[in-house]
């Protein structure tokens, strides 16, 4: 199974369905190209590792993806000079790190890319996912993001090894 995501009509398909979706602020860029921080959704092919998801917020969703529940202590390492750079940590963490558990709901669901992890390169991009969008898809800092109503309609029909193809 394919997710597609077609960054300058910002639609993402999957199957015979099709979604509205929010890219990074500052557009996409090739994914040999990009940088921490740059704001930009990398193009390219990756694979849909695991996920994450808010248990206090929602039923763990129905998928053969392996899913975790969201702790209050979990964070993703963005600091390219970690040991643990583009990796889940616990917080608080003694390097830079996002916070997983929000009170926004963009994180309600988190599906992780398997962008720039085998291994991580310092400064080629953490934090690359498919997650909950904000109210009227606002931009993201490089994630594709979907409203929770359509993660909620993807996710039942990803298999493990599902791939997400972003393209221009």
């Amino acid at each position: 199974m394919k997710i597609s995501v077609n960054c300058s009509k910002k639609k993402l398909s999957i199957g015979k369905q099709t979604f509205d979706c929010a890219i990074g602020v500052n557009g996409s860029i090739p994914e040999a190209e990009g940088r921490e921080g740059d704001g930009k959704t990398p193009l390219g092919t990756y694979l849909l590792r695991y996920g994450f998801y808010r248990a206090d917020r929602i039923e763990e969703p129905d998928t053969q993806l392996v899913m975790h529940e969201i702790c209050e202590d979990d964070g993703w390492c963005d600091a390219p000079e970690d040991a643990a750079y583009n990796r889940l940590v616990r917080l608080p963490y003694p390097a830079s790190a996002e916070e997983m558990f929000r009170d926004s709901t963009v994180y309600d669901v988190v599906l992780v890319l398997g962008h720039n992890d085998t291994p991580p390169v310092a400064g080629r991009g953490s934090a690359i996912f498919l997650h909950v969008a904000r109210e009227g898809y606002k931009p993201t800092q490089g994630c594709v993001a979907v409203s929770l109503d359509d993660m909620m309609k993807i996710v039942p029909d990803l298999p493990r090894g599902a791939i997400i193809e972003i393209g221009k």
